[in-house]
């Protein structure tokens, strides 16, 4: 008898933990899942709630989870996706040595080489002149997994159009998304009572400027800040992050020095048959989560090395179902920079 009260008051508290973090979540936003991240915050979540709920003995206080990263342009939407708690990475982080990143035992590796092409290319870019009243506009189209069922079920394809404010900070209101004729707000990172400023949260035009563009630089800044979470592997959060960061409106010396910075993570490869969310077939990116069992793979177009989009899958057999199953898929179709949120740029460009 008194075991099955523990249980009932730990489920009971369970519940109420997941009420209460609902609860302080923005309204989510009706938009296509952000790449791969879905699959991760939901998972850790999930194993959260499984450990309470078998939990026999009093539970320590725990901070509530945030969400890891709010970029604009990626929000995270469908459900309101719950994530660990977040920390900075210490110096136990860093990357390894270059020799250890660029090179295995064959030589330099392939994806070293295109991601070295793909770097040129988007250095060859026009640097704009971006003023901090302006917004930064993504029109894309995508799909991602729900997974409220306990499998991976993908949603349709939709189209949605973000304006990504420019203003320092911090900021309050990060701009708007529409998807379907609906027109949402974009609200600060949660936890930022004053503002997001901007930054890896926030990339803004500017902040991107200030970035080093030396690679190595670079990928020490981005070991050293991105949000880290817990159980996943460092050198796939550095990934990710940088994946959050292209396929915008970007300085065209930051765009090449993230993708030579990339190609100095372990695990990076190419992916010959990578396509988009609209099929557009292009040479590819892509690394292994090997906690989540997923790839992610970034798609390039053939001709000119501009950046088409990414998807994500199970590359094995999980819960939420069998190797191969989709779990996001995106397709940048334009960006520009206008003057107000809500208005359709006069030209538009693609990465």
């Amino acid at each position: 008898m008194n075991d099955k009260r523990v249980d009932a008051h730990a489920e009971a508290d369970s519940d109420a933990d997941v009420e209460e973090i609902a609860r302080l979540l923005p309204a989510p936003a009706r938009r296509h899942l952000p790449r791969e991240q879905h699959l991760h915050h939901k998972e850790q979540l999930m194993q959260r709630i499984d450990h309470d709920q078998v939990a026999s003995r009093p539970r320590p206080t725990r901070r509530l989870p945030r969400p890891a990263l709010l970029v604009p342009v990626t929000a995270l939407a469908l459900g309101g996706l719950l994530t660990a708690g977040v920390v900075v990475a210490t110096g136990d982080d860093a990357p390894a040595t270059t020799a250890t990143r660029r090179h295995d035992a064959h030589g330099t590796r392939p994806a070293t080489v295109l991601l070295d092409q793909i770097s040129v290319a988007a250095g060859k870019g026009d640097a704009l002149q971006v003023r901090d009243d302006q917004f930064a506009y993504t029109r894309e189209k995508g799909t991602g997994a729900d997974l409220t069922s306990g499998k991976a079920v993908v949603g349709p394809l939709r189209e949605t159009e973000t304006w990504s404010a420019q203003r320092p900070g911090p900021l309050r209101k990060l701009g708007i998304t529409r998807t379907d004729g609906e027109t949402l707000p974009i609200n600060a990172e949660l936890g930022d009572t004053d503002g997001t400023p901007a930054g890896l949260s926030r990339p803004t035009y500017r902040w991107l400027a200030s970035l080093p563009t030396d690679p190595e630089r670079l990928l020490t800044y981005l070991y050293a800040k991105t949000p880290k979470f817990e159980g996943q592997e460092r050198d796939q959060e550095v990934f990710e992050c940088i994946g959050a960061l292209v396929g915008g409106v970007m300085p065209p010396g930051t765009a090449a020095a993230l993708y030579r910075a990339a190609a100095m993570i372990p695990g990076v490869s190419e992916a010959p048959a990578a396509h988009d969310a609209i099929g557009r077939h292009g040479v590819g990116i892509s690394r292994d989560d090997t906690t989540f069992g997923t790839r992610t793979e970034w798609v390039f177009d053939k001709r000119d090395l501009t950046y088409l989009g990414a998807r994500s899958y199970l590359i094995k057999d999980t819960r939420y179902g069998k190797a191969g199953t989709l779990m996001s898929s995106t397709a940048v179709l334009a960006h520009a920079v206008v003057d107000k949120a809500g208005q359709e740029p006069a030209t538009t460009r693609r990465s």
